[in-house]
């Protein structure tokens, strides 16, 4: 192994220590090095797409009239307060599609006007999205 010594002048200096900068903690030394995200965002954009939605199927004009019975029963006996249960459509606010969702509880009011009824745990479901409805009221 061959030795170059041209630095033997400066080798054994002591270290030079700016009076104008302080010194950088190991933290913020280190971070010099961390891994750069170029694309931020970008992780959370591929899990958005990756995730999945439901498409909203169409009911026919049978299963519509069969939902206004339910629902003219279950309106004629609302001062029983009749436990529900009701499968309706969530449309996703992020993406097309949405989840179909399955609650019960007992209605607190029905806003014809809005079209949604209103669960006592402040549940809203829009009329024109149920698909199912189930009550032991309904039952003959």
């Amino acid at each position: 192994m061959k030795y170059d010594h041209k630095y033997d002048n400066i080798i054994n200096l002591p270290h030079h220590v700016s009076k104008k900068h302080p010194q950088m903690s190991l933290y913020e030394r280190s971070a010099q090095f961390a891994p750069f995200a170029t694309l931020t965002g970008y992780e959370d954009a591929v899990k958005e797409t990756a995730r999945l939605t439901d498409v909203k199927m169409e009911i026919d004009d049978e299963i519509k009239n069969i939902l206004d019975s339910k629902l003219h029963i279950i309106i004629q006996n609302l001062e029983k307060k009749p436990e529900i249960t009701i499968t309706y459509f969530k449309p996703d606010m992020k993406k097309s599609g949405g989840k179909y969702v399955t609650t019960t509880g007992c209605i607190k009011r029905i806003d014809k006007y809005n079209q949604f009824i209103e669960l006592y745990d402040n549940t809203k479901i829009p009329i024109n999205e149920i698909v199912d409805i189930t009550s032991k009221i309904l039952k003959p």
